[in-house]
């Protein structure tokens, strides 16, 4: 019997999954958005710090509460930030760098709500467990803004100042902590203030006046 050859090329299968999608990149953000997120950041600090330096916020009654109000507005500002660090895929593309981000969203917005809460409900509902329970979220978050900016300098999706400005900005919580134990509350609310305003308040604006360098090149007019 001779041998049947044929040519006709195999079907494709309708019954297998096809392989396994690779990971889609981050959504786009353009330089206008950056610009406007950078100035929120600067903003909200710059409010934060303000109510640090004028009012006391250990002291607890109107002072406290302006102060919590203070560091919701910086809190808002950082949600910004993480918005364009999650855009711009700041810390790399990777599954683990997506998941850190979205971690640190939660940690952020527990944080916020703590914030909240405790500048409007009455004093015996803010020594409550509950609000015990969410207070830990502000250094957690802090601790998580810290983790990013380390991540984001091997990543090198950021360029320039932009690049290390973060672990400047997110070295907060490591500065002001000691400050607190070393020397005081009343001393570390200047050494608290002062690193926001060289950190977070210098941050958004290098945001806000160089965003083509978070921008993929070639994007930075987009």
């Amino acid at each position: 019997m001779e041998p049947h050859y044929t040519t006709t090329p195999a079907r494709a299968r309708t019954d297998v999954r096809g392989g396994t999608p690779a990971p889609a990149g981050p959504a786009p953000i353009t330089a206008d958005r950056v610009r406007r997120l950078g100035l929120g950041l600067a903003a909200g600090t710059l409010i934060w710090v303000v109510t640090i330096f004028l009012f006391d916020p250990s002291a607890g009654g109107t002072a406290g509460r302006i102060g919590d109000l203070g560091g919701l507005a910086f809190q808002i500002g950082l949600f910004g930030l993480l918005v364009v660090q999650s855009r711009t895929g700041a810390t790399g593309t990777s599954r683990a760098s997506v998941i850190m981000l979205r971690i640190e969203a939660v940690l952020l917005a527990l944080a916020s709500m703590w914030s909240l809460l405790h500048a409007i409900l009455p004093e015996a509902a803010g020594d409550g467990a509950l609000l015990g329970v969410l207070d830990l979220f502000w250094p957690l978050s802090m601790f998580g803004m810290f983790v990013i900016s380390v991540k984001l300098l091997p990543a090198r999706r950021w360029r320039g100042l932009l690049r290390w400005w973060p672990l400047v900005a997110e070295s907060w919580g490591v500065v002001t902590v000691p400050a607190y134990v070393l020397v005081g509350d009343a001393a570390s609310r200047w050494v608290g203030g002062g690193h926001l305003l060289v950190g977070y308040t210098m941050l958004g604006l290098l945001l806000a006046l160089r965003p083509e360098d978070v921008l993929p090149e070639g994007e930075a007019g987009s």
